[in-house]
C-alpha cells in the first residue's frame, strides 16, 4: 500500500503539534486509536508505534531522514501499520512501552520505536534509527526488513516473544511500598544518600548528562528548614548556584534549557536548548522558594526572570502556557537549515556587532564566549564566572538587554502550543507563589488566567479533566493521575494566596477523582491512569520523579495539602497510605523520589495551617497574610479572609483579637495562641521543628 503524493494522512485534524508535523508524510500515519489495530489484524501485519514530541531534536531528524523519505515510506505503508503517538498527549501510552523499551534495551529515550502484534503487544524495540548502518547501529530500513522477515517465516517465535514481555510487564504492579509512614529517619538517611551523589567541587550531581534536580531542591529545603540540616541548605544553595551560573540557564533572556551536557573534561557544560513549561515551572517555585529562605539576590533574579519568560514567551492566547519552545532554529543564513541552538549562541563577531568592540571584549570575558568557541561552528554556550561581584552589575545589565534586543531579531525557535492540563497546574502554582513574594500582581493574575482557561475548557460538567488543549480546542485524551494532582497543586496554591474558596472547591473535585478512580482501595498504591481509562497491556504504574513530580508523589502532596485546609481525614489517610512508597525509595533513590521525600517532611511538619482573619484592604491583614506565606514551614497551607468568613473552612471560628487582623497556626490537631504580632508569626513559621 502507498499513500496518495499530495495527500495527508489521517493525523491532518490532531491538536497535537507533533502529530501535525507528520500529517504531511509519505507514511500513511494513523494516531493512537483502536482502528489502527483493527487495520494490523485485518492486513495481518505488525504495528510500527513511533513515540515523540514536538520539541525532540532527534525526532525531527528520523523524520526527516525516514519517515520524509519515499521509499522508506513505500515500504512501511506495504508491511506496517504506522501509528504516530505523541508522549505529551498519552503520557500513559508512552509509559507502558518506555518500560518495555528499557527492560529490554537498558535505555530508552525519543524517539522511541516499538513493533507490535495487532493486539498491542511489544516484540521489538528501539529509539532513533539511521537511514544508514552507523556506529554498530543497524538503518531503520534493515529493521524494517528484519522485522517484517520475522513476521512472515518466524511468527510462533515473535509471537512466544511478545506474550512474555506482555506478561512480564504486566506482573510488575506496586503495592504502597511499604508499611509505614517515611520517618525523621528516613529523610536522614536520603540526605545522607544525596550528599555521596554530589560533587562538592561544581555543586552539581555526577555524571556527564545533567537534568535539574527540582524535585530534590525542593526536598531539601524543607528539610532544612524542619531540622535546620546546615548540609541540606548549603547542597541546596549549590545546586542552584550551578544551574543558574552555567549555559542550562538563558542568560540573556531568562529560563532554562532542558539538560546539559559535560561533551568534554576540559569543556563547558553544553545545553540541549529546547526549553520546557514543566522545568521552567518547576525552577521558578524552586528558587522563589529559596530566595524565600536565604533572601538571596541571585535567587530573587532568576525566580522573576523564568517567570517573566513564561509570561513572555509559552503564554498562549487563550491565557494557558505552551508546552514548549524547540531546540532548532533557522540560522538566518538564508538557506533555511535549521540549526540546534542557533537562537541562543554568540560570536566574538556577533558580540562585537551588537555591542560595540569595548562591550563585547566584556561580554565575551563575562559569559564565556571565546575565539575558537565552546559549541559548534565556533559559536560558544553563555554562561557566568563564578565571582560576578568584580563585574560592573549595572554595565552588565546594559549590555545583557541589548544581546536580548539583537537575539528577538533572529528567527525564532518553533513553540509547540500545545497547553498540557499537569504542566499549567506546575505554573499556575510558580507563578501564584512568585507574585506574591515580589509583590508582582501581574504574575498572580497570569496565574489566574491560566487557571480559568483549565476550569473553562480543560473540566467537564463532572469535573473530569481533559489532558490537552489548543488553540482554545480540547483534545480527545483524558486527563491522567499528574494532571488531576499538578492542577489540584496549583488550585491550591492559588487558594492560599488569593483567599477565594473557589480554588479550594476546583481542587476538591479534582481529588475527589483521585481517591476514586486512581487509587487501589486494598494497597493505597496509584495509578497513572482511571480505573475507566482505556485498557492498554498494562496499567501504567510510577511512583519515581522523571522531568516532573510523578503523578504518585504529586497526588500525594495535594491530598496532604487539601487535608490541612479542610480537615478530610480521608484525603490525609490516602496521602499517608501513599507516602509509604517514600520510606521504601527515599534512602536508596533519593533523588528519583524528591517531591515524594518534600511531600514527607510537610507531613513530618504537620504540615501546619495558618489562617489570617481581619478585614479585606487593611495593612496588618495584608501584613500577616504575607508573613505567613513566606514561612519556610514544609507544606504550610495558607487561608485569609474575614473573621467569620466561610470562603475557606481554616477561617471557621477564628475571631479577631482585640478587634486586629489575627493569625492562627495549628498543626497536629494542636493550636499556638492567636496573634496579631508579626514578628511571632514569622518566628513560629521560620524556626526549625525539633519533629
Amino acid at each position: 500500500m502507498r499513500k496518495d503524493e499530495g495527500m495527508s494522512n489521517r493525523l491532518a485534524h490532531a491538536t497535537s503539534p507533533y502529530l501535525l508535523q507528520h500529517a504531511d508524510n509519505p507514511v500513511d500515519w494513523r494516531p493512537w486509536e483502536p482502528a489502527a489495530f483493527e487495520e494490523a489484524r485485518r492486513r495481518d501485519v505488525p504495528v510500527f508505534l513511533s513515540v515523540g514530541y514536538s520539541a525532540c531534536h532527534w525526532c525531527h531528524v528520523m523524520a526527516k531522514e525516514s519517515f520524509e523519505d519515499e521509499g522508506t515510506a513505500a515500504y512501511l505503508n506495504e508491511h506496517f501499520v504506522s501509528v504516530k503517538v505523541d508522549r505529551e498527549e498519552r503520557p500513559d501510552v508512552d509509559a507502558v512501552y518506555m518500560e518495555a523499551v528499557q527492560a529490554a534495551t537498558g535505555q530508552g529515550g525519543w524517539p522511541m520505536s516499538v513493533f507490535m502484534t495487532p493486539e498491542g503487544e511489544p516484540f521489538y524495540f528501539g529509539t532513533y534509527f539511521p537511514p544508514g548502518p552507523r556506529q554498530g547501529m543497524p538503518s531503520f530500513r534493515q529493521v524494517l526488513e528484519g522485522v517484517h522477515h520475522a513476521w512472515s517465516s518466524r511468527r510462533q517465535e515473535v509471537a512466544d516473544v511478545a506474550v512474555k514481555i506482555t506478561r512480564d510487564l504486566a506482573e510488575r504492579a506496586l503495592g504502597a511500598g511499604s508499611d509505614g509512614l517515611p520517618s525523621g529517619e528516613t529523610q536522614s538517611q536520603a540526605l545522607l544518600q544525596l550528599t555521596r551523589d554530589v560533587d562538592s567541587t561544581s555543586g552539581w550531581f555526577k555524571g556527564n548528562t545533567k537534568f535539574p534536580p527540582s524535585m530534590v531542591v525542593e526536598f531539601l529545603l524543607r528539610h532544612h528548614a524542619r531540622t535546620g540540616s546546615v548540609a541540606a541548605g548549603e547542597m541546596a544553595e549549590g545546586l542552584c548556584g550551578a544551574m543558574a551560573r552555567s549555559s542550562l540557564y538563558d542568560q540573556v533572556g531568562g529560563g532554562f534549557h532542558r539538560y546539559v551536557l559535560l561533551a568534554r573534561t576540559d569543556g563547558p557544560l553544553v545545553p540541549h536548548f529546547e526549553k520546557m513549561l514543566y522545568d521552567n515551572a518547576l525552577l521558578c517555585r524552586v528558587y522563589a522558594h529559596l530566595w524565600r529562605a536565604t533572601g538571596s539576590e541571585p535567587a530573587r533574579r532568576v525566580a522573576l526572570e523564568t517567570a517573566d519568560f513564561m509570561v513572555r514567551e509559552l503564554r498562549t492566547n487563550e491565557g494557558g502556557f505552551a508546552s514548549a519552545l524547540d531546540a532548532d532554529s533557522d540560522d538566518g543564513s538564508g538557506s533555511g537549515r535549521h540549526v540546534e541552538g542557533a537562537y541562543y549562541v554568540w560570536t566574538p563577531e556577533q558580540l562585537t556587532e551588537v555591542l560595540g568592540e569595548e562591550d563585547a571584549r566584556l561580554a565575551a570575558h563575562y559569559f564565556g564566549v571565546t575565539e575558537e568557541g565552546t559549541f559548534e561552528e565556533g559559536a560558544s554556550v553563555l554562561q557566568l564566572p563564578q565571582h560576578e561581584g568584580v563585574f560592573d552589575a549595572e554595565r552588565i545589565e546594559s549590555v545583557k538587554e541589548r544581546l536580548n534586543a539583537a537575539r528577538s531579531r533572529r528567527p525564532a525557535p518553533g513553540r509547540d502550543d500545545k497547553v498540557v492540563a499537569a504542566w499549567n497546574g506546575l505554573a499556575v502554582a510558580a507563578l501564584a507563589e512568585t507574585g506574591a513574594y515580589f509583590d508582582r500582581p501581574d504574575l498572580v493574575d497570569a496565574a489566574i488566567a491560566a487557571a480559568d482557561l483549565l476550569v473553562r475548557l480543560h473540566l467537564d460538567e463532572k469535573a473530569r479533566l481533559a489532558r490537552t488543549s489548543k488553540d482554545g480546542r480540547v483534545g480527545a485524551n483524558s486527563g491522567v493521575l499528574e494532571d488531576y494532582a499538578d492542577v489540584a497543586e496549583g488550585f491550591l496554591a492559588l487558594a492560599s494566596v488569593t483567599g477565594e474558596g473557589v480554588w479550594l472547591e476546583f481542587a476538591g473535585f479534582l481529588l475527589d477523582h483521585v481517591l476514586a478512580r486512581f487509587v487501589d482501595e486494598e494497597s493505597g498504591a496509584l495509578y497513572d491512569t482511571a480505573v475507566d481509562a482505556e485498557k492498554l497491556i498494562r496499567r501504567p504504574q510510577d511512583p519515581t520523579d522523571n522531568a516532573t513530580p510523578s503523578g504518585w508523589s504529586a497526588a500525594a502532596g495535594a491530598l496532604l495539602s487539601y487535608a490541612a485546609h479542610t480537615g478530610s481525614e480521608p484525603h490525609r489517610s490516602a496521602a499517608e497510605r501513599a507516602l509509604g512508597v517514600v520510606k521504601a525509595l527515599g534512602p536508596r533513590a533519593p533523588r528519583f523520589i524528591g517531591w515524594g521525600l518534600a511531600t514527607a517532611e510537610a507531613l513530618l511538619d504537620g504540615p501546619r495551617e495558618v489562617a489570617v482573619v481581619g478585614p479585606e484592604g487593611h495593612p496588618g491583614t495584608a501584613e500577616l497574610h504575607r508573613a505567613a506565606l513566606l514561612g519556610t514551614a514544609p507544606g504550610a497551607v495558607v487561608a485569609v479572609g474575614p473573621a467569620g468568613g466561610d470562603e475557606l473552612p481554616l477561617l471557621a471560628d477564628r475571631p479577631l483579637v482585640g478587634g486586629e487582623p489575627t493569625a492562627y497556626v495549628c498543626r497536629n490537631f494542636t493550636c499556638d495562641a492567636p496573634t496579631t504580632d508579626i514578628d511571632r508569626l514569622r518566628s513560629t513559621l521560620g524556626t526549625a521543628s525539633s519533629g
